[in-house]
């Protein structure tokens, strides 16, 4: 896929270590690295942190309950997911295998990754993000979209061979077990 996307799509001259070394954003925006460019996004709304409070203490809790001391839910922590395609993202909510006493993670070391959308992202930044996730070998992806006026809507996927899968959906209040390194149970209607 690399030789397809540096044909595709340029990589930008910022790498992964000029990006762990750039100053963040005081303001609470959120500064990525897609393909070598430096994406910043406005901080999140009160709807998009709502939700990604509700799905951390969700995770946090269902980590706890399963008794699994490997594993250590995060909210928003900086994840480097290729060096060589300029890759680093800031996942909404995330759960780790490695104690959380440091700045940043390496991409083998993230079991979930949790992105929740607002109206703002585009689609090819969305695309982008998931195919990240996959060629890194994240096991576990899960999806918040927050459409304007409308019921949240969840989806849950699991990584394949060749991509992600879709495990479960769930929107207008319905509940799911998500698929993840331990069970855990979303309600839609909490995340708004």
């Amino acid at each position: 896929m690399s030789a397809e996307v540096s044909m595709i799509h340029p990589l930008g001259p910022t790498t992964v270590q000029d990006w762990l070394a750039e100053e963040q954003p005081v303001d609470g925006s959120r500064l990525e690295l897609i393909w070598g460019y430096l994406h910043m996004t406005p901080p999140p709304g009160g709807p998009h942190q709502y939700a990604a409070g509700e799905l951390f203490v969700a995770l946090r809790g269902a980590v706890r309950a399963s008794g699994r001391a490997d594993l250590t839910a995060l909210p928003a922590v900086g994840v480097r997911i290729s060096t060589s395609l300029r890759i680093g993202v800031i996942p909404d909510v995330s759960v780790v295998s490695v104690p959380p006493d440091r700045v940043n993670f390496a991409a083998e070391d993230l079991v979930l990754a949790v992105e929740i959308w607002s109206p703002g992202n585009t689609r090819a930044e969305r695309d982008t993000k998931i195919a990240a996730y996959a060629s890194a070998r994240v096991p576990y992806l899960w999806i918040l979209e927050l459409p304007d006026g409308r019921p949240a809507r969840f989806w849950g996927y699991s990584l394949g061979e060749t991509g992600y899968r879709q495990e479960v959906f769930a929107a207008d209040g319905e509940s799911v077990k998500a698929p993840g390194p331990v069970p855990v149970v979303i309600d839609t209607a909490r995340l708004r």
